[in-house]
């Protein structure tokens, strides 16, 4: 069987089926991320180092960094970054890429680093695809410094109701077929529209951080809620 011709997790997110799956994508991951995003994927990266207020020096993690191209602009903000996935060809592609970030491969609910290791945390739409979404907040918590940073960037649900029919319809219908035109494994982006449709909306996604044990837990709507910037602090330190 030749898995690149159709391999895709299901909404279980069995971990095995999701590293998989984006093992698949990695060589066009980036391409196709931008043509489904109508090219906003970068304008929405500046907004994430923005809302992190990255300081020269201090120690990112960028998980599901997928490629690395979410990790970039906190290097270039000056701070260590580590790019960390759990997906092997993203990996390889990122360190082809990316030589200059360091790539590690982790999973995120099981962390490969100490505690209390990073000034601020960050996930770029890689909390959706994480079987337990309230242990992996956990694991970011634990390895963030006390008064460390959390910055969650998903696909949330738009703010205009007619709007948000018209986005759900792209999600079911249009964004398949432009996958198929670009993606070097469509399936894996019919996963994709299913499990933004069934992601919490902002404020419950608020309240699942605050639960895990962050606080002052806020967000901020992109493109009129298609995305969203969810930021919160560790407790202690002082911020």
């Amino acid at each position: 069987m030749n898995r690149r011709a159709g391999n895709r997790a299901d909404l279980d997110k069995r971990p095995q089926d999701v590293a998989s799956m984006f093992d698949d994508v990695a060589e066009r991951y980036d391409i196709t991320n931008d043509v489904l995003s109508f090219g906003q994927t970068v304008r929405w990266r500046k907004r994430l180092v923005d809302a992190l207020a990255v300081k020269a020096g201090e120690q990112v993690l960028d998980l599901a960094a997928g490629t690395g191209t979410s990790t970039v602009p906190f290097q270039r903000a000056g701070a260590t970054a580590v790019a960390c996935d759990f997906s092997m060809g993203m990996l390889q592609v990122g360190k082809r890429r990316h030589p200059e970030l360091t790539f590690v491969a982790g999973d995120g609910m099981d962390l490969p680093f100490a505690d209390d290791s990073f000034d601020a945390v960050t996930i770029s739409f890689g909390l959706r695809n994480i079987a337990d979404v309230s242990v992996a907040l956990r694991e970011m918590l634990r390895v963030a410094t006390p008064g460390g940073r959390l910055a969650v960037m998903e696909f949330s649900d738009p703010t205009f109701a007619p709007f948000n029919v018209i986005y759900n319809e792209y999600l079911m219908r249009a964004l398949p077929p432009v996958a198929r035109a670009v993606s070097s494994n469509p399936e894996a982006y019919v996963y994709l529209a299913e499990s933004i449709r069934a992601w919490p909306d902002q404020d419950h996604l608020a309240a699942i951080i605050a639960e895990a044990g962050w606080s002052r837990v806020r967000y901020r709507n992109l493109t009129g809620g298609v995305v969203a910037i969810h930021h919160a602090y560790k407790p202690g330190g002082t911020n």
